[in-house]
């Protein structure tokens, strides 16, 4: 693939970050805040400090701040999920640019987000000890590099066994054996349940599962807008038959 096209991928993949970013935008807004301001709420209700004078205020977090931190977010990965597509276009198996950007973003939800997730999952303010803060975001950080690193090999073996054990069995193979050895990184690393006593459980689990469904709904988007905007890029007689196709709908209406 020449640097004209991996340019050209990146900045389609920063377009499809952007957009998937609006999405996850509005998920965020709508299932992420009510959480939040429980768990700001017990935080207030139990601390021994009053009195300080917050320095960012809490309509600003949840407006201006929360889409700044979402939409950076969002244009950053999908940019870094652009390059990884243009390594894996015609490495991972006979796929056309839409098939290979969804199983793109599959693996970059899995193994960035998911794994590290049912290892370390997000906790809402409040919860967590403020003197472990520096050794769980490094032990979640050595989580979610483990993760691409184990999916990497796991890639790679399956293609290694393919010829002897079919595709078939060898991506059942791969995946056991990434299986397994995730399981030995969640057995040896360390474990931290450090909700505070009478912390309301559900409001963890709702932060919780709207994480989930902000990183689905971003990984999902991106996978179907890149896809699209990779085909037309690399595949121009897919854009040549569907302008062909949008002068005829047009020429119809009229």
């Amino acid at each position: 693939m020449n640097s004209i096209s991996v340019r050209g991928l990146l900045g389609r993949g920063m377009l499809a970050g952007l957009v998937a970013g609006v999405f996850a935008l509005v998920v965020a807004y709508l299932l992420g805040e009510s959480p939040v301001d429980a768990a700001i709420a017990f935080e207030e209700s139990h601390s021994h400090e009053h009195g300080g004078e917050e320095l960012v205020s809490r309509a600003m977090q949840s407006t201006g701040g929360l889409a700044t931190g979402v939409l950076v977010f969002a244009v950053a990965i999908g940019g870094i999920a652009a390059l990884a597509f243009a390594v894996a276009l015609g490495r991972i198996g006979r796929f056309g640019p839409r098939a290979t950007a969804l199983l793109v973003a599959l693996g970059a939800l899995l193994s960035v987000y998911v794994v590290p997730f049912l290892k370390y999952p997000p906790n809402p303010p409040a919860v967590g000890d403020p003197d472990t803060i520096g050794q769980r975001t490094t032990l979640y950080f050595l989580m979610i590099l483990l993760s691409v690193l184990l999916s990497v090999a796991a890639v790679i073996l399956g293609k290694r066994l393919a010829p002897r054990l079919g595709n078939w069995n060898a991506t059942v193979a791969a995946a056991a054996a990434f299986v397994a050895a995730v399981g030995l990184a969640f057995a040896f690393l360390p474990s931290f349940n450090e909700v505070p006593k009478g912390f309301p459980a559900t409001v963890v689990w709702e932060f919780r599962l709207a994480t989930l469904a902000i990183q689905v709904t971003v990984w999902t988007v991106f996978g179907l807008v890149f896809g699209h905007l990779a085909e037309r890029l690399l595949t121009p007689e897919a854009a040549a038959q569907e302008g062909k196709g949008a002068s005829r709908a047009t020429a119809a209406a009229n």
